[in-house]
């Protein structure tokens, strides 16, 4: 009888996704979604427990290179939200920095410890700006397509992680569209909204952030020493003042971004780092001079001091294929 029921469950449930929730109730969607995913599937739940949060903990602190700031933000922003069940909007984090300073490492980190299948969970969804959005004339188009994606996403899950990677390049006005599911709304047409997470992903700021880099080197100081209050308002004014969709979008007037999150730009012994960790992943345990070859191949910035490793470490694992036997 209970598989009988469970089947029936099963049915609806499917059949409620691909009407998109349009010819049952929100309630009837929601509960239908709830039982789905507790007793059918078991993936759509999330597994934000204590464990989690220390292996939050753990991975952005052994895992992650040269971030102090990245690693103190994310982590107090991410236990916060988990911890505290009747926040009163969406957690927003916008990630700032140059390419391969681990923006999409960090987002990843986020889904494998709050969620079983991680960014393969259903409650885990990516959007890469120019790949999910490419055409200005759609953009009406596509507007409705992500409200409706993240609205199904939330009737089924009891937490949501949405990405938007590159967001920089987010048409005008797009963003204003979902705005209302960031804000302090206890629901939208029914639906609420509070335990979602949205993370933005950008390099504006880039420059600016490697600018106070190295400001601090040139005198003398420690990057570690470099704070929150060295760069979130300027991150925060620079994207204002910067062209695209979303910097032009409400979630800037409205001051809807919970917190600016600067990755700043990679050093070489942070590169040696990344290789000794992409040798480890095949099972090698390389040596110094092995890791000294490998970040003395990567390309150093600005051209007096050579400092910061251009591509930060994102070519990392191609590039130990080069010193491999």
């Amino acid at each position: 009888m209970l598989w009988r029921v469970l089947a029936l469950i099963c049915a609806l449930s499917a059949e409620a996704h691909f009407l998109q929730l349009d010819s049952i109730s929100n309630v009837s969607a929601y509960y239908f979604n709830y039982i789905y995913c507790n007793i059918w599937e078991g993936d759509c739940q999330p597994h934000q427990d204590d464990a989690s949060l220390q292996g939050l903990a753990k991975d952005l602190h052994t895992k992650l290179h040269g971030q102090h700031l990245v690693q103190s933000v994310v982590l107090k922003a991410i236990q916060g939200f988990v911890n505290h069940p009747e926040s009163n909007k969406p957690l927003t984090l916008s990630f700032h920095g140059w390419s391969g300073t681990g923006k999409n490492f960090v987002a990843r980190i986020i889904a494998e410890n709050l969620y079983r299948d991680g960014v393969k969970s259903e409650c885990v969804r990516l959007f890469i700006a120019p790949f999910h959005f490419p055409h200005a004339r759609l953009v009406d188009t596509y507007k409705g397509q992500l409200r409706e994606a993240i609205r199904d996403m939330v009737l089924r899950c009891p937490q949501t992680l949405f990405i938007f990677d590159e967001a920089e390049k987010l048409h005008p006005g797009f963003i204003d569209a979902i705005k209302p599911y960031m804000d302090h709304y206890d629901n939208v047409d029914g639906v609420t909204y509070r335990r979602a997470i949205f993370l933005f992903l950008s390099n504006i700021g880039g420059a600016a952030i490697n600018d106070v880099a190295l400001d601090f080197w040139h005198s003398g100081q420690n990057r570690e020493d470099i704070g929150m209050e060295d760069l979130e308002h300027r991150l925060r004014a620079e994207t204002m003042d910067s062209q695209g969709g979303f910097a032009q979008s409400e979630l800037m007037s409205g001051h809807l971004i919970d917190f600016f999150v600067p990755f700043l730009p990679l050093e070489y012994r942070h590169v040696k780092l990344c290789a000794r960790d992409a040798y480890a992943a095949r099972g090698i345990d390389a040596d110094e001079a092995t890791l000294d070859e490998v970040a003395k191949a990567m390309l150093y910035v600005p051209k007096e001091e050579r400092l910061f490793s251009a591509q930060g470490c994102k070519s990392i694992p191609q590039r130990i294929n080069f010193f491999l036997p």
